[in-house]
């Protein structure tokens, strides 16, 4: 005998939990857009139609209507049976950490680092194939590339970008390496999927990337993680520098350990926001 609650016991598209009461400005269909965007997470990064309804409280028809939605607007994946979160997702926190935010926890952090070695330092977050800098804090000795805060480079020829990808799923990497176009900027870059996808994977092993002269000749960089106190990748830091005064050797043993620190104190005080 079937002791589940019937469809007709509940009034049309609501949860059987009774709600608070809205303000008539209030927006329901985007409320349950969002809660089953968050009813993924590394517990449950893969779900179906039946579990998203029971975690939602939804009834079955309507989280798959929002589920299909949310496929066609590209923050959704899908194999027919199970449901899972794409990269483009990752936009819904661009405001968050280009606000009031994320910028402003490590600015004063990443001064910090500069003056301690001065090399010019920068903060990314993923938007799509792209890293979007929001900080950036320039050393005293010139560099070839110009970048500003809300400049965007390829993902796959930096080093932050390299940290970003090491962050998403594995099913968010190959749905990543199966729409990005791979441009070949120098003999270095890693233009191709076998490659890149190596590169990453290496990233998520060390915890950190070194990106040797791959975007523009004579550039070197090194980037770590930003997490948040659930341990997700929310952004990344960087030191940048020159081949005429470091090489990837040099950078990792004399910049990444000032690096790595003041990502962990950054971590700190992001963790204090949320």
């Amino acid at each position: 005998m079937n002791s589940q609650p019937q469809p007709q016991a509940l009034t049309q598209e609501t949860d059987s939990v009774e709600q608070p009461e809205r303000s008539r400005d209030f927006n329901q269909s985007l409320s349950r857009g969002l809660e089953i965007i968050e009813s993924f997470g590394a517990d449950w990064p893969r779900q179906t139609v039946s579990e998203v309804a029971s975690k939602t409280g939804l009834t079955r028809a309507t989280a798959r209507r929002f589920l299909l939605t949310l496929v066609d607007l590209g923050y959704m994946t899908t194999d027919g049976r199970t449901f899972e979160l794409s990269p483009r997702v990752l936009r819904l926190g661009y405001s968050f950490l280009s606000g009031l935010g994320f910028p402003n926890v490590a600015l004063p952090h990443l001064e910090a680092l500069v003056a301690e070695v001065d090399e010019a330092s920068e903060a990314s977050i993923l938007d799509g194939n792209d890293v979007v800098y929001v900080v950036r804090v320039p050393g005293t000795r010139l560099m070839t590339i110009a970048v500003n805060v809300g400049s965007r480079m390829p993902a796959h020829a930096t080093s932050m970008g390299r940290v970003l990808l090491a962050g998403l799923s594995d099913r968010e990497l190959e749905a990543y390496l199966a729409t990005a176009k791979l441009t070949r900027y120098l003999p270095h870059t890693a233009s191709d999927i076998r490659t890149l996808r190596q590169r990453v994977l290496k990233a998520r092993a060390d915890g950190y990337a070194i990106v040797d002269q791959e975007l523009e000749e004579g550039l070197i960089a090194v980037a770590v993680p930003i997490h948040d106190r659930t341990r997700r990748v929310v952004a990344a830091v960087n030191l940048s520098t020159h081949i005429g005064r470091h090489d990837a050797d040099s950078v990792r043993r004399e910049l990444l350990p000032p690096l790595q620190h003041h990502a962990t104190l950054i971590e700190r005080d992001l963790a204090h926001l949320t």
